[in-house]
């Protein structure tokens, strides 16, 4: 006969008695009457629990989980639990092997989870789910009884610790009124809180406006002085002007008097100027007059006839003749000395 395991199986096989081959997903062919197997589950296996415990404070609680282990040495296993499988329809003879073994490692973890609650109170216990978890899984580990099993657990976890009703009732009240008081705590640190943060706000508000109305007063005191000190500028400077307009009217007075006093000087030398320039003048006159009186008439009209004009000669001479002209008997006049005359007179 021929037979084929899976490959997730551990596979012994013994033929009288001893094993002559094992592997994972074994096929081979057998004699029923000289051939047996067992076959292992290589794969993890999950085990779900549920244990009812007693506190240190005497309190039951309710402890659920779930474990996950592996089965790592094959014959140890298979000599503690009975693996052997029908070879022709390849279930296991003895029931089901696996739920016997979990059974057991449930047994050794109930027996760490009541030592751990057994010396915790409720609250502590209800509230410190992971640590206990952590603390029997560490424990799990090193079991020795595992160990000859040739079991190693992989995952220890717990959903829940929970207190039967009456108890969660009564946490829950007294959890309530805690939680109620640290709620009117909290309003009253809120309301505290927020009277001083108002209280803050304002006296930062007044502060502020006090900040504002100093600074309003150094404004304004310095304005003033601004302004006094402006009008001490402006009244120097007018001063300073009117100083400066006085001086120059003295000195435009005082310029004013010496330009005066230089045109009466400068007319006084004009005058002066003026009577000798007059004084120069008569006397060349009267020294002119005095030489013309000393000379005869006939040289004084040669004088005036001297560079005097042909034609101004000619008019001259025809007055001469014209002032003695009852002495002429008889006078000849050519044309052409009158034309000359007469031309030069249109020229």
């Amino acid at each position: 006969m021929y037979v084929k395991f899976s490959p997730n199986e551990y596979v012994i096989r013994y033929r009288n008695g001893k094993i002559v081959s094992e592997g994972l997903g074994l096929s081979f062919f057998f004699l029923e009457h000289n051939t047996s197997a067992v076959a292992i589950p290589v794969s993890n296996n999950d085990a779900d629990f549920i244990f009812e415990e007693t506190t240190s404070d005497f309190q039951v609680v309710s402890v659920q989980g779930q474990l996950t282990y592996k089965i790592e040495d094959f014959k140890k296993i298979a000599a503690a639990l009975d693996f052997t499988v029908n070879l022709k329809s390849k279930t296991h003879q003895a029931g089901n092997p696996i739920q016997k073994l979990s059974k057991r490692i449930i047994n050794i973890a109930e027996v760490l989870v009541k030592s751990k609650i057994g010396s915790t109170p409720l609250t502590a216990a209800i509230q410190s789910s992971q640590d206990l978890a952590d603390a029997v899984l560490s424990e799990l580990k090193t079991n020795a009884e595992l160990s000859d099993l040739g079991v190693r657990i992989s995952g220890f976890s717990i959903l829940k610790v929970s207190a039967n009703l009456d108890t969660a009732r009564a946490l829950e009240a007294k959890t309530r009124e805690e939680i109620l008081k640290q709620a009117d705590d909290a309003l009253y640190e809120r309301r505290n809180a927020s009277i001083e943060q108002e209280r803050k706000i304002k006296e930062n508000e007044l502060n502020t406006e006090l900040s504002v109305e100093q600074k309003k007063k150094v404004i304004r005191e310095s304005e003033i002085a601004t302004k006094k000190m402006l009008l001490e500028k402006s009244n120097e400077l007018a001063r300073m002007q009117a100083e400066n307009e006085n001086e120059i009217k003295r000195i435009q007075l005082e310029n004013d008097v010496i330009l005066e006093q230089k045109r009466k000087e400068l007319a006084d030398i004009r005058l002066e100027n003026a009577k000798k320039d007059a004084e120069a003048e008569a006397y060349r006159i009267s020294a002119v007059v005095d030489a013309y009186t000393k000379l005869s008439p006939e040289v004084l009209v040669a004088l005036s006839t001297m560079n005097m004009e042909p034609d101004k000669l000619i008019a001259q001479a025809f007055q001469q003749l014209a002032g003695n002209s009852q002495k002429i008997g008889q006078l000849n006049i050519t044309p052409d000395l009158l034309e000359s005359v007469m031309n030069k007179g249109e020229k």
